[in-house]
């Protein structure tokens, strides 16, 4: 199976590693540490050629967090953010994903190179999918929310998640192949702690090959999501104490479960532990 890209066909016979960018003071798992408003973006751009040294064969990016209860950002301070980046990673030889709703952006860091757009809204604010459409080739993430960031844990989903989650995801990429983006360029993701329960998360999970039934490959981000603190706290009381760097070990034990059940990428902070993990997953394969 490959995936079209701007620059690179990506070959997910094996699974992919996508590290996570995060150009965001604010974000749920490492805010404010490689980027903080007006202090440059050294520590960003030794952070992007770390992911690729510890294994990464993808980049994601990001200038907005879009973690519950989440702002959003103004476009100007998320341009602002992403493309000094864009232009960094842009020279590093892999393919760049870049983690945004606005079809401004979308156009900007495709104008400089970069290879997916990775949204979380799915194309549906204005003027999205156009801006892929007339692209000529490249990738797309194609992710399930419900409600928007700021309300969407306010009010889970109700009921069984997965029918729900896949005729959204199927409706989402027909709609776009038919504005004339080639299937080979889509790629689908669930949408893990989007609006759904701990339950509902992991019912996603242990069913997660139902969604290989249209034939797009899967992105999973489990990476360091409150669910997996959920379930491996000691204590309801102990959840919001654990410290996100704890999550590391569940963390991968969810990435491989999610490759075991037919992911091709896993989005994550802990690439070196990731990719270490998946070489004894694939050796047993």
């Amino acid at each position: 199976m490959i995936w079209q890209t701007s620059r690179f066909q990506i070959d997910l016979s094996r699974p992919r590693v996508m590290g996570i960018v995060n150009v965001t003071p604010d974000s749920f798992s490492d805010g404010g540490k490689y980027f903080t408003e007006g202090s440059g973006f050294a520590s960003v751009f030794a952070h992007c050629d770390k992911l690729l040294k510890d294994g990464a064969d993808l980049l994601d990016i990001g200038g907005e967090s879009t973690r519950p209860g989440a702002p959003p950002v103004p476009l100007d301070e998320e341009l602002a953010r992403v493309l000094p980046v864009v232009r960094h990673a842009a020279r590093l030889g892999v393919p760049l994903s870049i983690d945004t709703y606005k079809p401004e952006v979308m156009q900007a860091v495709l104008d400089l190179g970069a290879d997916v757009i990775n949204d979380i809204w799915a194309l549906r604010k204005p003027g999205a999918a156009e801006v892929v459409a007339r692209h000529p080739s490249c990738g797309v993430c194609l992710m399930h929310m419900h409600r928007e960031p700021q309300t969407m844990q306010v009010a889970p989903m109700e009921g069984d998640v997965v029918p729900q989650v896949l005729a959204f995801l199927e409706a989402a990429a027909a709609g776009l192949q038919a504005a004339g983006v080639d299937k080979s360029r889509i790629v689908l993701d669930v949408g893990v702690g989007f609006g759904k329960t701990v339950a509902q998360n992991f019912a996603l999970l242990a069913h997660q090959r139902e969604f290989l039934a249209p034939g797009y490959p899967l992105l999973a981000a489990w990476s360091r999501k409150s669910s997996l603190a959920a379930v491996t706290a000691t204590s309801l009381a102990s959840v919001a104490q654990l410290d996100v760097a704890d999550r590391m070990v569940p963390s991968v034990a969810a990435a491989l479960l999610a490759v075991d059940r037919g992911a091709r990428i896993v989005r994550v902070h802990d690439v070196k532990e990731t990719v270490q993990a998946l070489k004894v997953w694939m050796a047993a394969s």
